[in-house]
């Protein structure tokens, strides 16, 4: 559709609609006017607006991706274990045309602009990894690009997020999953499955952009809504759907942002898979999830011995958390299944018994809480929760979030308690350090008015 006609579906019926089920009704007039800012920079031309007008079609698409939060499974995707995870309401957006040549040119708000030409000068595909891009978004446009394989065209996108880098809600695979859907809607007719995309963002993130990450955080972005994954297959992992209604419940989810930066912590992070497939290698398989505890702790002594403490712990970490993804998993059933007000929120707090067990096991045995002792903003955020639920007798649960070193933390806690939660904790942190999250239903999509 063309940009006015698009604006009309924004400001209609149809359009508040979509923003209601995506960011909640108290957000969708927001939600409308980030819409319409889009479409409007697009009716822009020339080096004051929106750019190479001349290189695309005249129709306007929607796709959004969102980010994701973690529930539970911290650092168990890579060695084939198991998580639970959650899409949110916080997204990527982007307003996209065809483009009539082989490039992808992607203007974000508060980033540079990217662009990708896919073909060499003699029009053949140029796909293949360039060191120059390690760690770029271009890296991921030719690495997604090159995976789908079937690539007939580029396109133009302008952009916004509301995943903020270094929130600990993957801004990296919600950018990823959005990429895929774009270039599968366009020239693949839709036909990819949201598994399917997510492990081509992977590939792209691993391969190209040179991160060592596993597939947990594409998965919760390409799917929607809550789900429950399975890494034993790693070519073909099973997900789940569960239902999770928090607010019903009447408990909020939230992130602390802490203010600790990601940027240099890419050898913490991979230390975490190395150490664990260590660990495997020592007993002679290839990840953990091809082993028991029973099995690492026959040789604890050895393992000790030749490849350290740490290595045992983290080890420790994956079996254990494992574990409690299934028992997580099986308290939000029960809860969901629940026919008496007494029996769903008997659920809801084993539920949160279990979210604290993971946020201590990530804390003594993964040890991803900090990297140097100097610095331990993650650290500081769980202390001050757990003492807050304490003081106030309230039931509540926190855990470190994601990736972990710097960044969030994960906080349930009662509605009721919520804004004395906020004020003791931007008290230490500041102003708009806490985030409320909203489970979202639907994944990277393209939307349709």
């Amino acid at each position: 559709m063309t940009e006015n006609e698009l604006l009309t579906k924004i400001d209609s019926e149809s359009g508040t609609e979509i923003f209601s089920e995506l960011y909640g009704k108290k957000e969708a007039a927001a939600a409308r006017l980030r819409y319409r800012a889009l479409v409007t920079e697009m009716l822009k031309s020339g080096t004051d607006g929106f750019p190479e007008t001349e290189l695309c079609d005249g129709n306007l698409r929607v796709f959004s991706a969102p980010g994701r939060t973690e529930l539970g499974g911290n650092h168990t995707d890579h060695n084939r274990g198991k998580i639970l995870a959650a899409s949110i309401q916080l997204d990527n957006v982007a307003i996209v045309r065809k483009r009539k040549d082989n490039t992808v040119f992607f203007r974000s708000a508060g980033y540079p602009d990217v662009k990708v030409k896919l073909t060499n000068s003699s029009g053949a595909p140029d796909l293949q990894p360039k060191p120059e891009e390690e760690g770029m978004t271009e890296a991921l446009v030719r690495g997604i690009a090159a995976e789908l394989n079937r690539i007939t065209g580029g396109f133009s996108a302008n952009a916004i997020s509301t995943v903020h880098p270094g929130s600990g809600l993957s801004s990296s695979a919600a950018v990823e999953v959005l990429f895929g859907r774009i270039f599968d809607s366009l020239y693949g007719e839709g036909q990819l499955c949201p598994l399917e995309i997510a492990q081509i963002g992977q590939i792209a993130e691993n391969t190209y952009f040179g991160k060592p990450c596993g597939l947990m955080d594409q998965i919760a972005c390409a799917t929607g809504g809550a789900v429950a994954v399975d890494f034993a297959d790693a070519a073909r992992p099973s997900v789940k759907q569960i239902n999770f209604d928090l607010a019903a419940a009447g408990f909020a989810l939230c992130v602390v942002n802490t203010g600790g930066s990601h940027a240099d912590l890419t050898a913490d992070y991979a230390s975490i898979p190395a150490e664990m497939k260590g660990v495997a290698a020592f007993l002679g398989k290839s990840v953990l999830g091809e082993l028991e505890k029973e099995n690492v702790l026959s040789r604890a002594r050895e393992i000790r011995k030749k490849l350290g403490d740490r290595a045992l712990l983290r080890s420790l970490h994956f079996f254990e958390e494992n574990a409690r993804v299934d028992a997580m998993s099986a308290a939000l059933s029960e809860m969901d299944g629940a026919v008496t007000i007494a029996a769903k929120q008997q659920a809801l707090y084993r539920y949160l018994e279990l979210v604290n067990e993971s946020g201590d096991s990530s804390w003594e045995l993964l040890q991803n809480v900090y990297s140097r002792p100097e610095e331990q903003g993650i650290s500081i955020a769980l202390a001050l929760s757990k003492g807050f639920f304490k003081k106030q007798k309230i039931h509540g649960a926190c855990r470190v979030h994601g990736g972990g070193f710097a960044g969030t933390i994960q906080v349930y806690i009662p509605l009721d308690a919520m804004d004395a939660y906020r004020t003791h904790i931007e008290a230490v942190f500041g102003p708009g350090s806490v985030t409320l999250l909203q489970i979202r239903s639907r994944g990277a999509v393209e939307l349709f008015f």
